[in-house]
């Protein structure tokens, strides 16, 4: 059975696949440029869990297997397209008509980036095949003047590859990167919530001078505050302090980030399962289906001592991330019920002009109120004079 049918009709049985299997599977079994196996593995990767991605590229530095090098070389490029890049992927063999790089990711506003995967840096990389890449690309006007190249390699000590690059003419316009960096890289980017603080993570691939140290500390600073606000938000933020009246606020014990995200992932999962799609991470909050053209934002709240009620903030960001695709969800989970509410983004946007809003260094969010009701159900509560609007019917039951 071809993988991505097996992928779509057993879920649970492909996703213990090793990369091996996943590629005996995946058409013929031969990976080859322009083959099915190529084309089913691709699609493959881009539906997985950025866990199971990392799993893979673990495996084939650490087993050598029939074109595993190529196998790496379709992950390295799957992981680009985690950190935000359209990625253009490239030959497995280079030929005489053809540009011979592995893959060119791509962003919006800014220089692109040639990669080069290299399972191992224990032989000498010819820098000057790869700067031949780039220079044909330019002259194709595929990429710009400002582009540059990023050499991924398996092996974390990099050395004497770091030192081939400084003593060459090409030092200023090549990087390098560990697989292992990379992979912390993703993980970084998907804990994080500010665009931000996105496009201050790639612009780490990319050459830069380092004699003044404050482009490397600014972004430094800008990540470790969206993702310390992120967990803040998770453990007492909106998420676990409520106002009840006035000012009087509500002020709960932390909850640990890590339960939340587990739930978060749960629900998420259930979602999938039910839409019958595969949802991906984007940042901590926000996940797509490969093709970004249903998204879900996914919020979780405890319940409070003193009543029924569930919080949650709701961001400007988050609606604009759920209005660039064809459908959108907002999900909001509650860590005591076996149960989490999927109201589409029509349904909230309508809502929002009812809703309470908070301000906070600078940044507005709206107030999402939930009460149980044992009579009537859940219910979203409007500012002004209390009303109650229902939200039983997009009541999604967890696997």
């Amino acid at each position: 059975m071809p993988l991505l049918d097996l992928m779509r009709d057993s879920p649970a049985a492909v996703d213990k696949f090793t990369i091996e299997q996943a590629v005996a599977m995946a058409g013929n079994g031969d990976v080859r440029d322009g083959s099915d196996c190529s084309c089913e593995l691709r699609e493959y990767l881009s539906r997985i869990s950025s866990d199971k991605l990392f799993e893979h590229v673990n495996h084939c530095l650490s087993s050598s297997f029939n074109s595993s090098g190529f196998v790496l070389q379709d992950v390295v490029n799957e992981m680009g397209r985690r950190l935000g890049y359209d990625v253009e992927f490239g030959l497995y063999h280079g030929t005489a008509n053809a540009i011979g790089f592995d893959g060119v990711w791509k962003e919006s506003s800014g220089p692109e980036v040639v990669i080069e995967v290299k399972t191992t840096d224990a032989y000498r990389i010819n820098l000057d095949t790869v700067a031949k890449y780039r220079e044909r690309l330019l002259r194709e006007s595929r990429i710009s003047e400002s582009s540059s190249i990023l050499l991924v390699v398996g092996r974390k000590d990099t050395g004497d590859l770091e030192a081939q690059i400084r003593g060459s003419k090409h030092a200023w316009d090549t990087r390098v990167i560990s697989a292992e960096s990379l992979i912390n890289l993703v993980k970084i980017k998907e804990s994080a919530d500010e665009d931000t603080t996105i496009m201050k993570i790639r612009s780490l691939l990319k050459p830069f001078e380092y004699t003044r140290l404050d482009n490397i500390i600014d972004i430094m600073f800008t990540t470790t505050r969206d993702v310390e606000s992120s967990l803040e938000l998770d453990s007492r933020g909106t998420e676990s302090e409520a106002p009840v009246s006035g000012t009087q606020m509500i002020v709960q014990r932390h909850t640990p980030p890590r339960t939340m995200d587990m739930l978060r992932k749960r629900i998420i999962s259930s979602l999938a399962e039910r839409e019958g799609i595969n949802l991906i991470a984007h940042t901590r909050a926000q996940f797509w289906t490969p093709d970004h053209d249903v998204r879900a934002v996914c919020a979780v709240s405890k319940r409070y001592d003193r009543g029924t009620s569930y919080w949650y903030a709701y961001h400007p960001q988050w609606d604009e991330f759920l209005s660039a695709g064809n459908i959108g969800h907002f999900v909001l989970g509650c860590l005591d019920k076996e149960v989490a509410y999927v109201l589409p983004r029509a349904e909230i946007s309508r809502q929002l002009s009812s809703l309470n809003t908070t301000s906070r260094d600078g940044k507005t969010y709206w107030h999402i109120h939930l009460e149980d009701d044992r009579e009537t159900g859940m219910s979203l509560i409007l500012r002004g004079d209390g009303r109650r609007q229902s939200i039983a019917e997009f009541e999604m039951r967890l696997d």
